[in-house]
């Protein structure tokens, strides 16, 4: 697959023109409610969409396959995202009305992030090729621990990071507003939303340690690895509002998305014995997701209202 540079610059323009507009829509603090969030989800579904037309026009079915496969698979893992952001915000009891400047700074933070993991992870599979079956057995490894934990939940206030950081920084004891930083005794000191924002970048890199190497199991070309992962972020923070308080009716979710890793994983070790297509592989992910979210549905009539 042929990329010239114009694409990747063309593509790094709409990401940063389309974070600018989110920037002005949500410039003045207000609670995003579920129909704002609804909108924007289908904002960004849609280019996400988009852009696999676009890939499909330019370079042909099979990379856009390759590219809808990333782009589901990081999409629904993101959902895990939104399960510990909405523990963190709960333990800190973060406003609603500041919950989109911290997440609008983390996705920020997770594009760059993961722009250097993609990059690593390429130079380290076209120098080594049997990091495939390490990432293969990691994400295998990963879908079982997470299955087995899927009843667990996060508790931010035993973070290593967290106690880290109000060891080395200074914090207030209130918010101060929006803002991450405050001068007090002639000092910068942080908000409690610095620690919050802090912890939202950490809980990113965390996931995108199991988000890479799974898209790296449908596709090695880092232009697709990078877009799907650019596109199904981008809407992290619509898709956070939109399902947060319904969080506690996908009872099921979490088995789900553990087979999808395993699902994943076992694909990149056969990789040498059998080439599963991509369109099945992408059919395989949809099927799970599907179920795992209809059984739960059903499963939680009863609190539904």
């Amino acid at each position: 697959m042929s990329v010239p540079l114009w694409a990747w610059a063309a593509v790094l323009g709409v990401i940063l023109l389309m974070l600018a507009v989110d920037l002005f829509a949500h410039r003045d603090a207000h609670v995003v409610g579920v129909r704002e969030a609804a909108v924007w989800s289908g904002v960004w579904v849609a280019l996400g969409l988009g852009f696999g037309a676009v890939v499909w026009w330019a370079w042909g079915g099979e990379h856009a396959a390759q590219y809808f496969a990333g782009y589901v698979i990081e999409k629904s893992l993101a959902v895990d995202n939104v399960f510990v952001f909405a523990i963190i915000f709960g333990y800190f009891a973060v406003p609603r009305e500041h919950q989109h400047r911290v997440l609008f700074y983390g996705v920020l933070g997770a594009l760059l992030f993961r722009a250097v993991f993609i990059a690593a992870g390429s130079v380290l599979i076209a120098s080594f090729a049997w990091v495939l079956y390490v990432f293969g057995a990691f994400l295998v490894l990963t879908g079982i621990r997470m299955a087995r934990h899927r009843d667990e939940t996060v508790d931010p206030g035993r973070s290593v990071v967290l106690r880290l950081f109000r060891r080395f920084v200074p914090v207030t004891d209130t918010y101060r507003g929006g803002r991450f930083l405050v001068r007090e005794g002639g000092r910068w000191v942080a908000t409690p939303l610095l620690a919050v924002l802090v912890l939202v970048e950490v809980t990113d890199v965390v996931f995108a340690v199991d988000s890479i190497p799974a898209i790296f199991a449908v596709t090695r070309e880092p232009f697709l690895v990078f877009t799907s992962n650019a596109f199904a972020v981008l809407g992290l923070r619509a898709m956070y509002f939109l399902l947060a308080d319904l969080m506690h009716r996908f009872v099921h979710l979490k088995l789900g998305l553990a087979l999808v890793l395993v699902w994943v994983g076992v694909k990149m070790l056969l990789l040498d014995l059998y080439k599963i297509p991509t369109w099945f592989s992408l059919g395989v992910v949809a099927t799970i997701l599907t179920v795992a979210v209809v059984t739960s549905l059903r499963s939680t009539r009863a609190t539904a209202g």
